[in-house]
């Protein structure tokens, strides 16, 4: 929930300083900069919460802590590329299929009732997938509409 809301609400403050300061709306600078500090939040649950985070992979996955510690750092880099207009299409193209690849991670852990911040089976079960799934499809879209289509 945390990710949709500083997403949206970056949005809203770009777009609308673009339009005080510029005289005009910027939305696909607003959408590039909304999702690149996303991203760089999503990242900082990475290390700060690795255990959990770890304990959302599949017992058949191995390296867990270097993909979790790998992923972070893609979410990262993802950030920076989508600010980099040179860039921004093939970031936007790698994160959809980034976006797609941990997608199971999110489903697993919802099985699973893993809660990544608390390291615990606790979590909010598979009534979290009804929110996980779309937000995982707004993102995605959000890339491509921001990051593929607006070049």
């Amino acid at each position: 929930m945390k990710p949709l809301f500083i997403l949206l609400i970056i949005f809203g403050i770009v777009t609308t300083i673009s339009k005080i300061f510029h005289h005009q709306w910027n939305s696909v600078f607003a959408g590039s900069l909304a999702m690149s500090i996303m991203l760089l939040f999503t990242a900082i649950g990475h290390f700060a919460f690795s255990r959990g985070m770890i304990m959302m992979l599949p017992p058949v996955i191995p390296f867990k802590k270097q993909i979790i510690f790998s992923t972070g750092f893609i979410e990262i880099l993802a950030a920076v590329g989508l600010l980099i207009i040179s860039f921004r299409h093939l970031t936007s193209v790698l994160l959809i299929i980034f976006f797609a690849l941990i997608l199971p991670a999110n489903i697993y852990a919802a099985f699973k009732k893993i809660d990544y911040q608390k390291g615990n089976y606790e979590g909010r079960a598979i009534n979290y997938l009804w929110f996980r799934v779309p937000l995982q499809v707004l993102f995605i879209a959000w890339v491509c509409y921001f990051g593929i289509f607006a070049n």
